[in-house]
């Protein structure tokens, strides 16, 4: 059971967030390629994963009791690194080479190329599968770890997706908790009009998950859901989190066209400044 969360420790974990945003805004602007909307819609969840749910040894990476984290939507690896970065996996500095020629930050996580990352990720739909196994891995060696997954709604479109929630409904892997990014876009428009995924709820549910939704940028509720997640036997959980693409840049919120999009030298200025401007009113309204 994942320990108590106070207020103070919201507020910690919500300035955490902020300054992913802020990373990933400066990766992004270096770059000049990638994807801007899902990283900084995922950040709050992120925060709250790398700084209070997950078990982990920046030591030792290869600590077999830790929790394994899965990347499903491999596009939205800004916000991975820019995390793993802030927890002491690797330097700072080294956010800056996203993208670049011979840089362990590709576009797409790979296994191995870095210290905390725990599966290569690319063509959509793959992770979850790869949870599975993880999960699977673990009850037949009897470890205690937790496998979390991390899947966007653009992925649950993928045919593969529900043959392994047709395999979940079977194995009732309850060390495994699946978290979709419900931010309703995708490369090139909104997913109930590319190619509509609701009533998204009733279908997993169909296919024998426990599902929780919550508003993915509250922080409390999506730690509150992942203990639920955990206090549930014989069954796997999906936490559906409603996310705004671009969350904390005024101009990015809610616009599909920024999903594989970066800002230029003036928008990435003002981005900064708007999440400073945030992160100062959170420090404000804690004190």
């Amino acid at each position: 059971m994942l320990d108590e969360i106070h207020d103070e420790k919201i507020k910690f974990l919500e300035e955490q967030a902020l300054k992913i945003r802020e990373l990933i805004i400066d990766m992004l602007l270096e770059a000049g390629s990638g994807h801007s909307a899902g990283p900084l819609g995922m950040a709050d969840i992120f925060s709250a994963l790398f700084f209070h749910i997950l078990r982990y040894d920046v030591n030792n990476p290869q600590w077999l009791e830790r929790d394994r984290l899965i990347i499903s939507n491999g596009h939205i690896c800004p916000v991975l690194y820019a995390s793993l970065a802030l927890a002491g996996f690797f330097p700072l500095e080294e956010l800056k080479t996203l993208r670049k020629i011979g840089s362990r930050l590709q576009g797409h996580p790979h296994r191995g190329s870095l210290p905390g990352i725990e599966n290569t990720s690319g063509p959509l739909g793959e992770g979850i599968s790869q949870a599975i196994g993880i999960a699977i891995a673990g009850k037949l060696d009897r470890k205690d770890y937790h496998v979390y997954c991390i899947d966007s709604d653009g992925g649950t479109q993928e045919g593969n997706t529900w043959e392994a929630y047709m395999f979940l409904g079977k194995q009732k892997l309850d060390n495994l908790t699946i978290i979709i990014d419900r931010n309703y876009i995708q490369i090139d428009g909104f997913t109930e009009n590319v190619m509509p995924l609701e009533p998204l709820k009733d279908k997993l549910e169909a296919f024998g998950l426990n599902v929780i939704e919550i508003n993915g940028h509250n922080i409390r509720s999506f730690i509150e859901a992942v203990q639920r997640a955990k206090a549930t036997k014989f069954k796997t959980t999906a936490i559906i989190a409603h996310t705004i693409p671009g969350k904390g840049v005024d101009f990015i919120e809610g616009k599909f066209e920024w999903h594989g999009k970066v800002p230029n030298q003036t928008e990435a200025e003002e981005a900064v400044k708007e999440l400073r401007t945030l992160r100062g009113k959170i420090i404000s309204e804690h004190q």
